[in-house]
């Protein structure tokens, strides 16, 4: 009797929380449309209503919310229509992709080992309140380090402090600018997620394994 191949993986269901101009969104629709993610995004969620990531998310035929404060005045009530939110549109993973808004205790329960998030230092370096964007860079280069990079890591209680998945390290430059530096970074934050939800893609889970 001839071997059975394996029937291929459902295309993974990714969820993403913003709040700016989705930049982040836009690689994984970049890395999906040329086949080099097998997923889909299913629902774009912002806590503010001009959110370029909602543009882009429309543009693309996207589920998309805006919830917030302005939709929710109660943070319980906020962060359980974020939780319906998401599991109506069943994700496997969510992705918080630069979302400013603390996340409350039922979405984190929800989706536990679950959610995941890209930050732009090597953590534990450089993570915490406070830590994000231009603050990071500024404080890599303040501080004399000779190499910065990123990391995707589960979501936790704290900002940038659950376990780390995967890293990637990007050099120190002579005559590094916030700028230049903040460009290099973020461009390897984003093959860093592509990756990671790759494997996540291919095997069902997620493993902690370096990515130079």
């Amino acid at each position: 009797m001839p071997n059975t191949p394996p029937k291929p993986l459902p295309a993974l269901r990714i969820g993403v929380l913003a709040s700016g101009e989705g930049l982040t969104l836009q690689a994984l629709l970049d890395a999906i449309a040329a086949g080099q993610l097998a997923a889909e995004v299913v629902i774009v969620v912002s806590n503010n209503a001009d959110a370029g990531a909602l543009r882009r998310a429309r543009a693309a035929g996207i589920a998309t919310r805006h919830l917030s404060m302005a939709t929710h005045a109660h943070a319980e009530a906020l962060d359980a229509a974020l939780t319906a939110a998401l599991r109506e549109a069943a994700p496997d993973v969510v992705v918080t992709a630069g979302y400013m808004k603390r996340l409350g205790p039922q979405v984190m329960n929800a989706f536990q080992r679950r959610m995941i998030n890209v930050h732009p230092s090597l953590l534990p370096k450089y993570g915490g309140a406070g830590m994000y964007d231009r603050h990071v860079h500024a404080a890599v280069l303040a501080a004399g380090e000779t190499e910065s990079g990123a990391s995707v890591h589960f979501v936790e209680g704290d900002y940038d402090s659950g376990p780390v998945i995967a890293q990637a390290k990007v050099p120190v430059l002579a005559g590094d600018t916030v700028e230049r530096l903040a460009e290099r970074v973020k461009q390897r934050e984003r093959t860093l997620l592509v990756d990671v939800l790759r494997q996540r893609a291919a095997s069902g889970r997620f493993t902690a394994e370096p990515m130079a």
